[in-house]
């Protein structure tokens, strides 16, 4: 089964100006959302507020808007106009009814607003670190008054988004192919055997999710909760997400506390706030990862408020790419603080649901993958959803066997020693590339050799089979060979490589006879690496593959 959680859907912000503005700009004020400087306080001396009747003008920078609007009609438009953003904004089927989150622009404005509530307009929750309040308010008059009368105060105004499974954007155009599952062979793919049991001691992943089920085959010594509302562990169909990614992080770091925080509610869905609110607890619990299996098409200022946290405190976000085929990734993943995770099958072809784009840093297993889910049920599991908490148990392996790292740098180095995929380097589909654990950790060993066909990509547009040849080793190889098969006319070419540095990778292109592309019968291109004599390949089965180019 394919299983697809509900994502997180924000509002799109539109860069809301400090709201003072709205009641001093002309009626097309909507056409100005970015007026300031001194375009800003050019109409402010053209147009200046004008005192109640009567008055002397000594007042106006205390005046009401109220008492404002009673004789200046362009006042009582910016009013109708704030209120129409307002419905705009908030009145969506989409969004908690009658929520918005407020983001004040200061913390000196932030508790002005905390004392003042009350009434039509009540907290049902803070984040003092960004500012930002989640309110409930009985009619929408209430939230207009209160920004009329304290406009200066406001910095953003938002719907409190559902989290849900959004419209699907437009899928890319990807040839047609077989999918192998992984079934129980993810490590062996990530070049992990033996004994690995305590890669991950000493370091903490928070997981954001539905909850991990206490049966999930987590050590109870090391998976611990914190309940911030909504209870640990839901009951509900879709429940069973958090349990199976849990369950993935402590397969890569079986060394690991897992800190599980359940930021769905008894529906199934999360909002924008609780989202935030989740992260935020995550890294003041002293957390060094946190695993993000959810997404949005759109940002928002609190969610950006939250990774920022995270990173000034050297907390890594990783987070799945998205499931919908799409040449974008979801937020938070879009995000360049984020370590945005992508998926691949068993033979490390793209995930055919995997959406692609240019912050994606990497990729990982995410297809047929056998994990649990609640009541001891076992089922298998697709998606970027499983390869990104695979990711955050590589970092978590990473730092406890590295101490000194930190873990942007534990990141890198996941990039760095990466297998390629797709096209040669970085692209939109693999990111840096597929997850390798095994070169990461022998990266430094001087005694571990991998040489390895990591990638054949044809190039349409010349029309040559790039066949990529990495050498994972902790050393320089010499003396390496590629034979490759069926490329031009069915003829076989020997290519001798040069000397590889430890890491190194190199690309050798050869043409494919276009003829038979084009026939529909397709060419069959087989690589094979040939080692020197006397060297010990840690994993010779990925010295060779095979291709077929053909035009569908």
């Amino acid at each position: 089964m394919q299983n697809r959680f509900p994502i997180l859907v924000p509002l799109a912000i539109g860069g809301l100006l400090a709201l003072v503005l709205l009641l001093l700009l002309p009626r097309d004020w909507l056409g100005k959302w970015s007026l300031t400087g001194p375009l800003r306080r050019q109409f402010i001396t053209e147009n200046p507020p004008r005192p109640p009747q009567g008055g002397d003008g000594s007042g106006a920078e205390t005046l009401h808007a109220t008492d404002v609007m009673a004789v200046d009609p362009k006042w009582a438009e910016a009013s109708a106009a704030v209120m129409e953003m307002l419905r705009r904004r908030l009145e969506d089927k989409d969004a908690r009814d009658k929520e918005a989150l407020l983001t004040f622009k200061d913390e000196a404005a932030y508790r002005r607003f905390l004392e003042r509530a009350g009434g039509g307009l009540r907290v049902l929750g803070k984040l003092d670190d960004f500012n930002t309040v989640r309110v409930v308010y009985d009619s929408l008059d209430d939230l207009h008054k209160d920004i009329l009368g304290n406009a200066a105060d406001y910095g953003d105004i938002s719907a409190n988004y559902y989290a849900y499974m959004p419209d699907v954007p437009a899928q890319e155009e990807r040839a047609a192919q077989t999918e192998v599952a992984f079934g129980d062979a993810m490590l062996p793919f990530l070049g992990v055997f033996g004994d690995h049991s305590s890669w991950g001691k000493g370091v903490t992943v928070a997981v954001l999710d539905s909850g991990i089920a206490a049966d999930a085959g987590i050590p109870a010594s090391q998976l611990r909760y914190i309940d911030i509302g909504l209870g640990m562990v839901g009951s509900g169909s879709e429940d069973g997400h958090g349990t199976a990614v849990g369950y993935l992080v402590n397969q890569v770091a079986p060394g690991a506390d897992i800190l599980s925080i359940r930021v769905t509610g008894a529906d199934g869905v999360s909002d924008l706030f609780t989202l935030a609110q989740g992260i935020r607890t995550a890294v003041d619990s002293g957390v060094s990862a946190v695993n993000i299996s959810l997404g949005a098409y759109q940002n928002s200022l609190v969610l950006s408020a939250a990774i920022a946290y995270a990173a000034e405190r050297g907390v890594l976000v990783v987070a799945a790419g998205g499931n919908d085929q799409a040449a974008q990734l979801t937020w938070p993943a879009a995000d360049a603080r984020v370590v945005s995770v992508g998926a691949v099958d068993a033979l490390g072809q793209q995930a055919t649901f995997s959406n692609s784009g240019e912050n994606l840093s990497l990729t990982a297993p995410g297809y047929g993958i056998y994990t649990p889910w609640l009541g001891g049920e076992r089922i298998v599991f697709d998606g970027t959803s499983a390869s990104s908490p695979i990711v955050a148990g590589a970092i978590a392996a990473l730092l406890s066997v590295n101490p000194g790292l930190t873990t942007e740098q534990a990141a890198g180095y996941l990039k760095q020693f990466s297998s390629d995929g797709g096209a040669p380097g970085a692209d939109a589909s693999y990111g840096s590339g597929i997850l390798n654990l095994g070169w990461v950790m022998n990266s430094s060993n001087p005694n571990y050799f991998d040489t390895a066909v990591s990638s054949q990509y044809y190039n349409n547009r010349t029309g040559q089979m790039e066949i990529v040849v990495q050498n994972r080793s902790g050393q320089g190889v010499n003396g390496l060979q590629l034979q490759v098969s069926g490329a031009n006319g069915g003829t076989q070419n020997l290519v001798n490589l040069p000397l590889m540095a430890a890491g190194a990778s190199y690309v050798v292109a050869l043409p494919i006879d276009q003829s038979a592309v084009n026939s529909g019968s397709g060419v069959s291109v087989q690589a094979r690496l040939i080692n020197p004599p006397g060297l010990t390949d840690a994993q010779p089965s990925n010295n060779q593959r095979l291709s077929v180019v053909s035009r569908k």
